[in-house]
């Protein structure tokens, strides 16, 4: 049986976490939806079924790679759902689920970063110059950005409570006033 619960021993912060990671998903794949249906998001509309098809499958691309982050505080990220072929009731080694995180995370923070040169490069055309426009855009795209430092952290939690880690957690050195 699938469980739909975090596990007892994962951090509060660390669930939130990994249930921010879809939400933050959703707005821009709700823009792209928009963009296919014709609504006036931009100034040019999506153009043919295998453009239509693209824009929609990234949308859902996007949102399931998002979800699978919840594998990191539930159970099924722990033991293989048993409705998996040849895989079911199996434990997942905590590598296989950290490595897989942390490289997608790098891919995103490469996105990103190609994104804002390509921006301030002046590549490519851009969405619109109607700035109603552009701020719908803007308020849909921005949440993407804490994809990847959330999922660095959930992952870098999970692997930490996998590998039994002891010790006190880290905290941040108190600021002092210098004189």
């Amino acid at each position: 049986m699938l469980k739909m619960s975090a596990l007892p021993d994962v951090p509060r912060w660390a669930v939130i976490a990994a249930h921010a990671v879809p939400l933050a998903t959703l707005p821009s794949g709700l823009w792209r939806v928009a963009l296919v249906a014709g609504l006036p998001v931009a100034d040019e509309s999506v153009k043919g079924w295998g453009e239509m098809v693209y824009v929609l499958g990234l949308s859902v691309v996007s949102e399931c790679l998002a979800l699978l982050t919840l594998g990191l505080v539930r159970g099924w990220g722990e033991v293989v759902p048993g409705w998996i072929p040849l895989l079911g009731g199996r434990r997942v080694r905590p590598l296989a689920a950290v490595v897989p995180a942390l490289l997608g995370a790098l891919g995103l923070f490469g996105l990103m970063g190609w994104s804002a040169y390509a921006h301030y490069a002046g590549l490519g055309s851009g969405v619109t110059d109607d700035p109603v426009k552009q701020a719908v855009l803007v308020a849909c795209y921005v949440p993407l950005l804490l994809w990847a430092p959330l999922l660095v952290a959930v992952a870098l939690a999970y692997h930490r409570r996998r590998k039994g880690h002891t010790g006190a957690a880290w905290t941040p050195a108190p600021l002092t006033a210098s004189k």
